[in-house]
């Protein structure tokens, strides 16, 4: 197992993990149209910029892949597109993809990550120190409607 910076080139494994992941864990908490047009097949470009611009973390198996994905958008101070494929829920590669982004984050002297949990993922978040703020509903252009979300909210410590 390997955890690493996600290279360019790696965009579309990265989206396909996103859209897979997506797919099968948010079925609670979106509907299966939501579900459809929020995972289109074509990448949009800027998913490729997002890589190149933020620090990007993959979970790299050996023989497999790329199996788990999230981002330190560092635009914003937030914690972005955790992700992990459905075959590897459980195992704890998204907890070492956000145990990653933290100590990146501290490493960049922030003080404070937020986030905008989709309603399954909210106990995992809570799990790893993230608060609950307020629920919301943020706009996705890509489903095409605004998507229930969680603020959250993870002061960090040295």
């Amino acid at each position: 197992m390997r955890i690493r910076l996600a290279l360019p080139h790696e965009a579309e494994e990265c989206w396909n993990v996103r859209n897979i992941a997506i797919r099968e864990g948010c079925k609670p908490s979106y509907s299966a149209t939501v579900l459809e047009a929020w995972t289109p097949e074509n990448m949009p470009e800027n998913y490729r910029t997002v890589i190149e611009e933020n620090p990007f973390f993959v979970v790299d198996l050996p023989d497999v892949g790329l199996v788990a994905t999230g981002y330190l958008d560092l635009s914003c101070g937030s914690v972005e597109a955790v992700f992990t494929l459905p075959d590897y829920f459980g195992q704890g590669w998204a907890s070492l993809i956000i145990e990653t982004i933290k100590h990146e984050a501290l490493q960049r002297g922030l003080k404070e990550l937020t986030l905008s949990s989709t309603p399954n993922a909210q106990t995992f978040y809570e799990q790893h120190g993230f608060v609950f703020i307020r629920e919301n509903s943020c706009p996705s252009k890509l489903a095409q409607t605004d998507l229930r979300c969680m603020d959250m909210s993870l002061k960090l410590e040295p």
